[in-house]
């Protein structure tokens, strides 16, 4: 055990607590060593704010027996400790023919990790999120004792687990139904639209042809370029796809971090508006006016920034917040007021991905739902962040939308009441695992997830 400075991968917020690292033979006397301030699970740090935080409690990281899996490889059935990271098992399932059936635009997640923030990515409107795959898992309660709940299994459980924020206990282990696949490689195809109305037009009309679809944005530009955007859609290749090189070696695979971002980036940071400003046009540039369709490995289109090892850095020592949000189909007006206000904020945002949401799960605190998402950074230092984001808040929310746990380093115990209305449910479910509020975050607390109580309890 060491008393360490945690924070999420945006860098704000630190906060100090006791970390552990525990395998699955050690866990239950390690959780019942934990101070007032409870105890809570951590993958690989990855949620953006302060989710993956216990400040002045108990942090535990699974390890051992705890960070490894086994696969079916005829029924594509992967049963893995909560421990283990995507990236372990996609080096092991790709060249077998597999592939995760939801990915986040990282691989270094852990399938626990997974879980408690019920990812989602460029398929959502096709295969829906990752708790929609998994069959069953084993849940470690507070009390000590272990259960094994699906979703025909003690469900109300389980869905309160999927996207649960590892507030219903740790996810010892899982059984994820894999997607099958002929090579390690997707057939991409891509458009350059130049505003909004385009961009909407196009994903409305097209995205049900193909499984991944994703936009980036221009956060910079205004006026008649609103919103214009970069396209890209794909499936996996099938070896037809390929050229004589690849198909002689379709299932490879070996992805790799080529650049690594050193510890100190001088203040205020590389990401500033003009830096910003200078690449998305040449982002924007590079890619042709017209429609082309490329080759591109499962890396590439899946994790292009996994190749930058700790790219977070760049935003420099103040660090970055993530903002996602969901509206509803319908709301597109409200969309476009979001952008609006973004393009003339002078926020600097590289990275900001719009996608289309399909049908949401049973569970309570799933982020998506039919409809519009985007996702942004914006360097934590910009000027008056938190009246912009307070006011995109209001405005999300009076469209009947909601922010992702996952990513939120902001947001109020009102905002999460007004996004999520079965809120008090998965409370209700919550309490009755966890009576006596062991299992608890700084997210948590900052927003009132767990019961008055509780917040009392480990205030």
């Amino acid at each position: 055990m060491t008393q360490q400075l945690l924070t999420g991968w945006g860098r704000t917020s630190p906060s100090r607590c006791d970390l552990v690292d525990a395998d699955r033979g050690d866990i239950e006397s390690v959780v019942a060593a934990a101070p007032d301030r409870g105890v809570l699970t951590r993958g690989l740090g990855r949620s953006y704010g302060d989710s993956a935080q216990n400040g002045g409690g108990m942090v535990v990281r699974l390890s051992g027996s705890a960070a490894k899996f086994v696969l079916d490889p005829v029924t594509g059935v992967l049963r893995a400790g909560g421990g283990v990271s995507l990236d372990t098992v996609l080096r092991e399932v790709v060249p077998q023919g597999w592939f995760v059936p939801v990915t986040p635009g990282t691989r270094f997640v852990t399938i626990g990790g997974a879980i408690a923030s019920d990812i989602h990515g460029k398929n959502h409107h096709v295969d829906g999120s990752f708790g929609n795959h998994v069959t069953s898992l084993t849940l470690l309660l507070a009390d000590g004792t272990t259960i094994v709940v699906g979703p025909e299994q003690q469900p109300e459980i389980f869905w309160a687990t999927i996207g649960g924020m590892g507030l219903t206990g740790i996810v010892l282990e899982a059984s994820v139904q894999l997607l099958a696949i002929e090579t390690s490689r997707c057939l991409v195809d891509t458009n350059r639209l130049d505003d909004l109305d385009q961009l909407l037009a196009a994903m409305s009309d097209g995205d049900d042809r193909y499984r991944y679809s994703v936009s980036w944005i221009d956060l910079v530009a205004k006026g008649r370029h609103l919103g214009r955007s970069v396209l890209t859609r794909g499936d996996h290749a099938t070896v037809g796809d390929l050229d004589a090189g690849a198909a002689a070696a379709p299932l490879a695979y070996n992805p790799r971090q080529l650049l690594n971002v050193p510890p100190l980036v001088p203040a205020p940071g590389v990401l500033n508006h003009a830096s910003v400003a200078a690449f998305n046009e040449s982002w924007f540039r590079l890619h042709r006016a017209r429609a082309t369709t490329t080759i591109e490995s499962i890396a590439g289109f899946f994790h292009p920034l996994d190749g930058v090892r700790s790219w977070n850095r760049l935003y420099g020592r103040s660090g970055f917040v993530q903002y996602q949000f969901v509206v509803p189909f319908g709301e597109e007006p409200v969309l476009r007021q979001v952008i609006e206000r973004l393009a003339s904020s002078g926020a600097a945002s590289f990275l900001a991905i719009l996608k289309r949401f399909g049908a949401a799960n049973r569970a309570p605190l799933s982020f998506p739902e039919p409809g519009w998402t985007l996702a942004l950074d914006i360097p934590a230092r910009s000027r008056d962040l938190g009246e912009l984001l307070h006011g995109l808040d209001r405005l999300v929310l009076d469209a009947g939308g909601r922010h992702y746990l996952a990513k939120d380093s902001h947001t109020t115990p009102d905002s999460i009441r007004r996004g999520y209305p079965r809120l008090a449910e998965w409370q209700r479910v919550r309490d009755s695992l966890d009576p006596s509020g062991r299992w608890c975050s700084d997210q948590a607390r900052r927003l009132e997830l767990v019961t008055a109580t509780d917040i009392g309890r480990r205030s």
